[in-house]
């Protein structure tokens, strides 16, 4: 018992003497990387949040405009920091594989409401009850989301579109049917199984500018492999006013994630702006 309690006590008088060599803590600081701002929304009827990523140069060059990145499923616990992070990366100078960037992640409410079109398949129906609002949505993003942006921050005139999955659906549908509201396009792992398939036998509008397309999918099952490159193979043979298609199959990837290692590629190989088929 006697040794039990100078072994206590010795333990006792190394923990104190140890915490005391510990270094102070001086002071404490939040670590932000954006801003949050809640819109309202007269299309959608209700309020959406917007997370927002502003590049290092933004506050002291007052005089530079900025290419804004629209991302999909861009909620701080979803895709935003990731993605964020992915694109602070990529423009720094000894980088230089994309210009410093504004980030808009828009965060989800219902994305089975916004990202899909009404199906007719019953399965659809029955496994997304609230489904089949796009059109609303892309109405949305149109006329409010990146008018908003584009009043309240420098902007140019180049937009680009990351999405994944049911993202990746009604960004597809976003590119055939309202092609111009973006220059530059990035569909990861697209949900084109929806409505039996139907969105890939659409027509597509004609594009008014060129753009740079980047498809990818991982290895993600007969179906979801074989629709994405469809899509490819679809705008490929369009060749629209010269826009670069670009298809990369992530063999080592998931569904679940694809998207990180997709973005990477996409901003390099839009930087290199050559033709990349492995599929």
């Amino acid at each position: 018992m006697k040794r039990f309690l100078i072994f206590l006590a010795a333990l006792l008088i190394f923990s104190v003497s140890n915490s005391q060599s510990l270094v102070p803590e001086v002071s404490v600081k939040d670590l932000t990387i954006g801003k949050t701002i809640e819109i309202k929304s007269n299309i959608l009827e209700e309020n959406r949040v917007l997370n927002i990523y502003l590049p290092p140069s933004y506050q002291t060059d007052t005089l530079n405009s900025y290419p804004v990145i629209y991302l999909l499923d861009g909620s701080k616990d979803e895709d935003f920091i990731h993605i964020t992070g992915i694109v602070q990366f990529g423009s720094f100078s000894w980088i230089n594989m994309i210009p410093e960037s504004i980030v808009v992640g828009i965060a989800n409410i219902d994305r089975k409401k916004d990202f899909t079109y009404p199906s007719n398949n019953k399965l659809d129906q029955d496994e997304f009850p609230t489904s089949g609002e796009s059109i609303k949505f892309i109405k949305f993003l149109e006329q409010e989301a990146l008018p908003f942006i584009d009043n309240k921050y420098r902007t140019t005139q180049t937009k680009t579109l990351i999405d994944q999955s049911l993202g990746g659906l009604v960004g597809t549908e976003i590119l055939f049917k309202t092609p111009h509201i973006f220059e530059n396009y990035i569909i990861v792992s697209p949900s084109l199984w929806w409505d039996d398939e139907s969105l890939i036998g659409e027509e597509i509008e004609d594009f008014d500018s060129s753009k740079q397309i980047y498809i990818a999918v991982g290895k993600e099952g007969e179906v979801m492999e074989r629709t994405a490159k469809e899509l490819y193979k679809k705008l490929n043979t369009l060749k629209m006013l010269e826009s670069k298609i670009y298809f990369d199959f992530l063999e080592d990837k998931s569904h679940g994630d694809a998207l990180h290692q997709a973005v990477y590629n996409a901003f390099e190989t839009f930087s290199n702006k050559t033709g990349n088929n492995n599929g």
